[in-house]
């Protein structure tokens, strides 16, 4: 059955679909094949160089390497780019952090891959929006919108695991939007640090 996936039209019906990383589950989806044989495919062009593994079960073209951001929501599911990155994305920290920093509903984590360094900090269910997907010609990337951003990377600054950066940028900020996201969090301290920063 193996036989049946040739790696150029597989690279092509990928790229016409824009799925630059996937899971096994998604790629038996597209290709329509049975488990064995997509595990033996992707095991053979993984070693072959087509793909790359991310980690267990999640690749990517190598020929066509996705952007750090889509690595980044791909990879921990479901997450957004928030914190530090996404602060200095929008220029409010005047330089881009070492590890690209996303929200997640799941447990914290980190992941290193050759190139890039990964992290993701739980934030509460109900605190889980204020993003939306960028999308440029060549990536599509969730990430918070600035207000957002600073509400989460805030809440950790509460909480006590992060300090406060006294070189964020505070410009164009909207205080209300910022009051609405920060009440999410049900936590008097960090509606204290917002009104405090404003």
């Amino acid at each position: 059955m193996s036989t049946l996936l040739k790696p150029l039209q597989v690279r092509e019906e990928l790229l016409k679909r824009n799925v630059r990383v996937f899971t096994s589950e998604e790629f038996s989806r597209i290709f329509h094949v049975s488990t064995n044989s997509i595990k033996y495919f992707l095991e053979k062009q993984t070693d072959q160089g087509l793909f790359l593994r991310l980690k267990n079960g999640v690749y990517t073209l190598k020929t066509d390497f996705p952007s750090e951001e889509e690595i980044a929501n791909a990879l921990y599911k479901p997450s957004y780019i928030s914190f530090e990155y996404a602060l200095a994305y929008y220029g409010m920290l005047p330089e881009m952090p070492y590890s690209i920093t996303s929200a997640t509903t799941k447990s914290t984590r980190s992941f290193s891959i050759s190139f890039v360094s990964l992290s993701y900090y739980t934030i509460k269910q109900e605190a889980y929006t204020g993003y939306s997907l960028i999308k440029t010609a060549t990536k599509a990337f969730l990430i918070a919108d600035r207000e957002k951003a600073l509400v989460d990377y805030l809440y950790f600054v509460s909480i006590g695991k992060r300090t406060l950066n006294d070189r964020l940028i505070l410009k164009d900020i909207d205080k209300n939007k910022l009051l609405n996201y920060g009440k999410l969090f049900k936590r008097n301290k960090l509606i204290k640090i917002i009104e405090d920063i404003c």
